[in-house]
């Protein structure tokens, strides 16, 4: 076998066995010099603060994957801080690009910086290397090291590693079961490997392995499937295999099925004679292929060349804050996540600062300052990172003229070619541009005072003059103190309403408006917190520009993200076709039928869950007693939820084979959403994992539902975690059909 250089006091594998994975990564970046440095090890300096900066030691462990960070520390909290896995990187900055390593300037050099950005709530690692070659090593060594895992398959990851040469302790089968995506319990998985070892040696030959690996992977409610299509109970043959794909509405060509085998099946037997067994059916059924969401709608399907106000944007309230808008901290970070996420329309609130340079906070509050310059720069590089479409920049310029001119100074000198200054063409403008017309572009928002004001009726306006206030932030106090209305000439092709206690006029009108004209909505700054508001109420009347607090996990961001999930998470979805037309006639409101009503029943049997985590704060004696909640949500009369009962101390395989019925008139609008939480019997239910995703993205047939962590972060099988953890995933499997109540029947797959 091939032998790495190892660090006995770092590697949790022992020297004289290597690593399955490193065996595997190794095989496929032996030549890669970057991935040599850092295994080997560098010293280099945490960066926290210009006070606080410590020297560290971070080398790659022999699992090819964990990087660990040496430190004097040993609680069990930040024994997790002291190490991150290659695949829980989100991205890696080179040179000075973030807030701490910023206010270093001119006193270390660029080239030796780098950050490590991290996915979901845990916050980045800045160091600072000997070298600026060593820096360049790490951070190309990270992205190579990313690239290979998640392209390698099961099979090639299997083929390098000689399993009939050894016999394997249990932190050894660990890191290649991980490897192969099959995550595990750690006390149900010692409590099997003991069992397993007959020889009680603390290691498991090539047969004892396979005893493990079938016991770990074995899904009773899987199997149940699995002996309703093969023909004689043991394996699939291509043959049964394409009658399961068929039921489940896929492709079912013989060449797909053996295509499937061939990823998934690990029996080498069974996949040079085109069969699959039952571990390799329940490596499919739990695998990204068979999930829930339509893989399709992952790519950019949709027409990009109609008008802008024909499309959902994502978009962001306050988006420079990191927590609370009276307190909270004002960050360049903030607005690398919701770009990073797809965000096309971000906030800016402008004031004057010192020394003539305008600065980004929350004015007339105790919230912190971010300099005007570094926003804009932050946003030049990161605004077309994760989608090509146009950025909207929504200004809320509170500066005097003076520093107004220092902002559009920058703006053009900063943004140059990407700054869109003057229409696309010289011809009139009949309807707002494209998305793709407008690629690679930003586009700034700002508002005009009004040029004539209406008096307001009960009729044409729920919003008080308070309220309105919200709109207008830029008047002076006296024009505050009139009584406001909603409806005055569109200077701007952009209208900015607030929402408060009373939603947005509703009905036909507002739709046709929003049919050709963009409408943002955001919360009232009144609010202590940056809480959110309902979306959906907002998208069922059509509005494009509906800003929720991005730093604000809960329920209302979930179905945010849901929204934007299709379309290749690019930012901006077609709306449907009933809210684009002008002379639309759709009401939300309307129970009655009419334009957008295709009244769908939608069937789904929540079957079970498998490891499910205990919340951050539990007891780790504690067990959790598992319920889910199913919610559509969409037009008021599709609003509906219901729940599963709980499982009682069994968080590692619930099942609860429960069947919901739910009837969507609007199908088109409808958001589906999976949420699991902990009974608590003396107080309120813990948070899980959820996922959301709209009806028209759903699956037909028996799928499996990677659930989310409250900030969005995966809880999926697919993430590897760190060797000194134990395993804190989530997923969730049901069976969906849908029935057109007049149009067609999907097959019934009930167990």
């Amino acid at each position: 076998p091939l032998s790495l250089q190892s660090s006995p006091s770092l590697s949790p594998f022992p020297s004289s066995f290597p690593c399955p994975i490193s065996v595997c990564l190794t095989y496929c970046v032996e030549e890669d010099e970057d991935v040599k440095v850092m295994l080997k090890g560098s010293s280099m300096v945490k960066v926290r603060s210009p006070r606080w900066q410590r020297r560290r030691t971070l080398k790659l462990l022999d699992d090819g994957v964990t990087v660990w960070c040496e430190s004097d520390k040993f609680s069990s909290r930040s024994k997790a801080q002291q190490s991150f896995s290659v695949t829980d990187v989100e991205c890696v900055r080179e040179g000075l690009q973030s807030e701490t390593l910023r206010q270093l300037t001119g006193s270390i050099p660029e080239g030796q910086c780098l950050t490590v950005v991290f996915k979901g709530a845990r916050k980045s690692l800045d160091l600072r290397c000997q070298t600026d070659e060593e820096a360049q090593r790490w951070a190309r060594g990270i992205r190579t090291l990313q690239e290979r895992v998640e392209n390698m398959t099961q099979k090639e990851k299997l083929d390098k590693y000689p399993l009939w040469l050894m016999k394997l302790s249990y932190e050894e089968v660990q890191g290649l079961l991980t490897m192969i995506n099959i995550d595990l319990n750690e006390e149900y998985a010692r409590n099997l490997f003991k069992k397993c070892d007959r020889s009680c040696d603390g290691r498991l030959d090539h047969g004892e392995i396979e005893v493990f690996c079938r016991e770990l992977l074995r899904r009773p409610d899987l199997d149940t499937v699995f002996s309703r299509y093969s023909a004689n109970g043991c394996v699939l043959s291509t043959v049964d295999l394409k009658d399961f794909l068929k039921d489940q509405g896929e492709d079912s060509s013989l060449i797909h099925a053996q295509s499937l085998i061939l990823s998934y099946e690990l029996n080498e037997w069974a996949q040079k004679n085109g069969y699959m067994t039952p571990n390799g059916f329940t490596m499919y059924m739990l695998s990204k292929e068979n999930n829930v969401f339509d893989l399709d709608h992952a790519r950019v399907y949709q027409d990009m060349t109609r008008s802008l106000a024909h499309y959902f944007i994502s978009s962001s309230h306050n988006t420079y804050l990191t927590s609370d808008q009276v307190t909270g901290y004002s960050s360049t970070e903030a607005y690398i996540r919701a770009l990073n996420q797809g965000c096309r329309c971000v906030e800016l609130d402008c004031w004057d600062g010192d020394k003539g340079e305008p600065v980004i906070y929350h004015g007339h509050t105790l919230t912190s300052k971010v300099p005007f310059t570094e926003v804009i720069e932050t946003i030049a590089e990161y605004a077309f990172k994760a989608s090509p479409y146009p950025l909207i920049l929504s200004l809320e310029n509170h500066c005097s003229v003076e520093q107004q001119a220092v902002m559009a100074r920058h703006l053009r000198s900063i943004l140059g070619d990407m700054l869109l200054t003057k229409p696309l063409n010289e011809q009139q403008l009949q309807s707002l541009p494209s998305p793709e017309a407008l690629k690679g572009k930003i586009l700034v928002k700002g508002k005009k005072e009004r040029v004539v004001e209406l008096e307001s009726s009960s009729s044409s306006s729920d919003l008080s003059s308070s309220e309105e206030c919200e709109c207008s932030h830029a008047e002076s106090k006296k024009k505050e103190e009139k009584k406001a209305s909603l409806f005055f000439p569109f200077a701007s092709v952009l209208t900015t309403l607030a929402l408060l206690l009373s939603p947005p006029p509703a009905g036909k009108h507002f739709v046709r408006h929003n049919s050709h004209q963009l409408s943002r909505i955001y919360p009232s700054g009144q609010r202590l917190q940056s809480s959110n508001y309902d979306p959906q109420d907002m998208w069922n009347g059509g509005c494009q520009i509906v800003a929720l607090n991005f730093q604000t996990a809960g329920e209302e961001m979930d179905l945010n993200r849901g929204r934007f999930l299709p379309n290749g998470l690019c930012g901006y979805v077609l709306k449907p076709s009933f809210l684009t037309r002008p002379d639309c006639n759709f009401n939300p409101e309307n129970t009655g039928g009419g334009p957008g009503h295709d009244p769908t029943l939608l069937t789904i049997r929540v079957i079970s869950a498998q490891q499910l985590p205990k919340p951050e704060w539990d007891k780790p004696s504690s067990i959790v007693d598992p319920q889910v909640w199913v919610e559509t949500h969409g037009v008021p009369i599709d609003n509906n939820k219901k729940m599963t009962p709980r499982v009682d101390n069994n968080g590692f395989n619930p099942r609860w084979d429960c069947t919901f019925n739910f009837t969507l008139h609007v199908p088109e609008l409808a958001l589906v959403r999976f949420m699991v939480e902990d009974h608590d019997f003396t107080s309120r239910n813990d948070f899980l994992g959820q996922f959301t995703l709209p009806f028209t993205s759903l699956r037909t047939g028996y799928r499996h539902v990677h659930l989310l962590k409250v900030d969005g972060s995966s809880l999926s099988p697919t993430s590897l975690i760190t060797c000194f953890q134990g395993v804190t995933y989530l997923f969730l499997t049901e069976k969906i059909t849908l029935k057109r109540s007049w149009i067609k029947f999907c097959p019934n797959l009930w167990l």
